[in-house]
């Protein structure tokens, strides 16, 4: 079958060292350690922060003897401690992700930025953790580290079986979930086409933003963001074909629906401070993430 439209585990797996070249997006890493984040809480890590005054309660390894000894005065060194940050992915496959009039699938181009970005967090020392959501189904894979986790992710990605009976028509239960297991300070990606965006969903986007640094990939066809010429269009879905009349006042609403939600996504993550990507589906998976 085409790799247009089908994911393989070769394909994704691939792309590892293209992802060599790949930064994330949030504040510019400090420190080499495993991890390379510098966390707010400051310990005994391995990175000096500051001296300051002693104060009752400090830790009298921590006093700085030779900034004593020249003022006269106690201080102590502060440290900022390091920390594995964990990178989690949440990767939207349902069947409005099936789609594309040219390139790639939507599923296709989000499963590839999906793997970049896994591969990314491996090449970092980080830990991967994700979660893959279909029609009716959904699947959390607690962050772990190592190669082994990133192909257990990617392996998931592509032989996952969507057999439950619970449909997703909107996108709370998937966000109700990413706030029970994504963990606090994740670096949180969540690659779909947003279809289903309900004003709870937002609220849910919100609390999350407010303890992960959020990062919103939207995936779209060309067709989506420009409504063709006025015409007949046949489209091909699960073996049948399917006449769009793109100057019915029905397809005319969906596309506005489309524009709306593309104003939408972006004053959204004006407000809370999240980053927004869009991905065509004739896009290189690669550059999209050179941002």
């Amino acid at each position: 079958m085409s790799e247009r439209t089908t994911l393989s585990l070769k394909m994704l797996v691939d792309l590892a060292r293209p992802a060599t070249s790949l930064t994330f997006h949030h504040r510019k890493i400090q420190a080499k350690q495993s991890g390379g984040y510098v966390s707010r809480f400051k310990g005994r890590g391995m990175e000096f922060d500051e001296n300051r005054l002693y104060q009752a309660g400090d830790d009298i390894r921590s006093i700085d003897w030779r900034v004593t000894a020249r003022t006269g005065k106690t201080y102590t060194k502060l440290f900022r401690e390091e920390r594995e940050r964990p990178v989690f992915i949440s990767v939207d496959q349902r069947t409005t992700m099936q789609f594309a009039t040219r390139g790639v699938f939507k599923s296709v181009l989000a499963a590839q930025l999906a793997a970049l970005l896994a591969w990314t967090a491996h090449h970092h020392g980080d830990r991967i953790g994700g979660q893959l959501f279909f029609d009716s189904s959904c699947q959390e894979l607690k962050p772990a580290s190592g190669k082994r986790a990133v192909l257990h992710f990617l392996n998931s990605l592509v032989n996952f079986k969507d057999n439950s009976n619970l449909p997703h028509e909107n996108l709370e239960p998937i966000f109700s979930r990413l706030l029970h297991h994504a963990r606090p300070s994740s670096l949180l990606y969540i690659i779909s086409d947003f279809r289903g965006l309900t004003p709870f969903a937002e609220m849910q986007l919100a609390k999350l933003s407010q303890h992960c640094d959020v990062v919103l990939i939207f995936v779209y066809d060309e067709l989506e963001q420009h409504l063709p010429t006025s015409g007949e269009y046949r489209f091909t879905q699960n073996g049948n074909d399917v006449i769009i009349q793109t100057n019915s006042k029905k397809s005319v609403e969906h596309y506005q629906r489309f524009l709306l939600k593309q104003t939408q996504l972006q004053e959204l993550a004006k407000q809370l401070g999240m980053i927004l990507i869009s991905a065509n589906t004739q896009a290189d998976a690669l550059a999209c993430l050179k941002i």
